[in-house]
C-alpha cells in the first residue's frame, strides 16, 4: 500500500531548476509588500477606525491567496493553485485545525502560569452587552491575521524557497525573514526576534510534516488568540484586540515581556523551542501519510524461476537430465466365470451301501 502524493508533488509545484525558483521566491516577497500596501490604503477608504483592522487582514488575505495562485498557474502550470499552496481538500482537515489551535492554546497556557505565579496579571472585565458584541469580530480578526502569516510565510514564496534551498535552509530563512517583518513594529527587541525566529520554525515544521497550511494555522491563531480574547494580553504590542478582557501583566520582563506582550518575553522563545519537537511527535501519521514516498511500478518482466535455474547452472554446472524409465504396459488378464456349486457340496460324502455289503 502506497501514501498518497503531496498536494505539493501531485500539483507538479516542484517543477523547475533552483534558480527559477528562487527568482519566483523574490517575486513572492516583493508581492506581499505591494498587497499589503494596497489592503492598508482600500481598508482605509472603505470602513471606518474600528473596522479597519478586520477590512484590512480580510482584503490582504484575499489579495495573497489569488495572487499567489495566479503565480503558480502562470509560472508552474499548477492545475490546481490554491489547493497547491496549502489548502488541499482532504480527509481529517478539521482535526489537523483543531489539533493546531488546541497546540497553540496550549503554549499560551504554559507561558501565562508562571507569570500568574512569580508575578500576576490583573483583570478587568467588560459587562456591557456592545464589548461583547465585539467577540465574533475580534475572533475572526485573529484568523484572518494567522492566515495571512501563513500564507506569506508558508505559502507559496516558502515552497519555491523550499526548491531552491532545501527545507532546512528555507525554514531558517523563512524564520528570519519573518522575524526581519515583525521586528518592524514599535517595541520589538532582541527577545522579540528571537521569539519570532522559534515561531517561524515550530511554524515551518508544521507544514513540513503535513504538507498543508491547516494544522500551522490552528497553532497561529491558538497562540495568538489565546493571549489577547482569555487573558487580555498584548499581541506584538497590540491590546486593542480584545473588547472583553483587558488583562495587565506583574512580573519580570523575561517573563511578561512588558507592553509588547509575551512576544516579547524570554520564555516564550524557551516555549517555542520546546515546542518543535512537540510538532514532531503529534504529526507522525500525517508526516508518514503525505510525506512517505509513492512507490511506483517500473522495469520490465522478469522471469525469476529462470533466472535461479541460470545461476545455479552458472555455479554448479549444467547436469544432464536422466532418461525417463520404461514402463511395460501387459494386457490386463481376463476375468474367469464363477462355477455353481451344488447346495450340498457343503455336506460330507456318504458312504454307498453296496460298498458296505461287499
Amino acid at each position: 500500500m502506497t501514501a498518497p502524493q503531496s498536494p505539493a508533488v501531485a500539483s507538479g509545484r516542484l517543477v523547475g531548476g533552483r534558480l527559477r525558483a528562487y527568482f519566483e521566491f523574490v517575486v513572492a516577497v516583493f508581492y506581499f509588500f505591494l498587497a499589503r500596501t494596497l489592503a492598508h490604503h482600500a481598508a482605509q477608504g472603505l470602513v471606518q477606525d474600528d473596522w479597519n483592522p478586520l477590512i484590512e487582514q480580510a482584503m490582504l488575505a484575499f489579495l495573497l491567496i489569488v495572487g499567489y495562485a495566479a503565480m503558480g498557474f502562470w509560472f508552474d502550470r499548477d492545475p490546481h493553485p490554491v489547493s497547491g499552496q496549502g489548502f488541499p481538500s482532504r480527509d481529517g482537515l478539521a482535526t489537523e485545525i483543531g489539533m493546531g489551535a488546541a497546540t497553540g492554546w496550549g503554549l499560551a497556557v504554559v507561558c501565562v502560569l508562571p507569570m500568574v505565579v512569580f508575578g500576576g496579571i490583573t483583570i478587568v472585565l467588560a459587562t456591557d452587552l456592545g464589548s461583547w458584541g465585539w467577540l465574533a469580530a475580534d475572533a475572526a480578526f485573529f484568523a484572518l491575521a494567522a492566515l495571512v502569516e501563513e500564507v506569506t510565510f508558508r505559502g507559496y514564496g516558502f515552497q519555491r524557497f523550499v526548491r531552491a534551498l532545501g527545507p532546512i535552509g528555507a525554514s531558517l530563512g523563512f524564520a528570519a525573514y519573518y522575524a526581519l517583518v515583525q521586528s518592524l513594529l514599535p517595541g520589538s527587541g532582541r527577545a522579540s526576534f528571537a521569539v519570532s525566529v522559534a515561531l517561524g520554525l515550530v511554524l515551518s515544521a508544521a507544514y513540513l510534516r503535513t504538507r498543508a497550511l491547516w494544522l500551522s494555522w490552528g497553532l497561529n491563531f491558538g497562540w495568538k488568540a489565546s493571549r489577547a480574547l482569555l487573558f487580555g494580553l498584548a499581541v506584538n504590542g497590540d491590546s486593542t484586540h480584545s473588547h472583553v478582557i483587558e488583562g495587565d501583566p506583574m512580573g519580570p520582563f523575561r517573563l511578561t515581556g512588558g507592553a509588547f506582550g509575551l512576544d516579547g518575553s524570554w520564555l516564550a522563545f524557551v516555549a517555542m523551542l520546546a515546542a518543535i519537537p512537540l510538532v514532531f511527535r503529534i504529526t507522525r501519521e500525517l508526516d508518514f501519510r503525505y510525506n512517505a514516498p509513492v512507490l511506483k511500478p517500473a522495469g520490465i518482466p522478469v522471469d525469476l524461476d529462470a533466472a535461479a535455474r541460470a545461476q545455479h547452472e552458472a555455479a554448479m554446472g549444467a547436469s544432464e537430465s536422466a532418461a525417463p524409465a520404461l514402463v511395460q504396459i501387459g494386457a490386463a488378464p481376463v476375468p474367469q466365470p464363477a462355477t455353481k456349486q451344488p447346495a450340498n457340496d457343503s455336506a460330507p460324502a456318504r458312504e454307498s451301501p453296496r460298498a458296505i455289503g461287499e
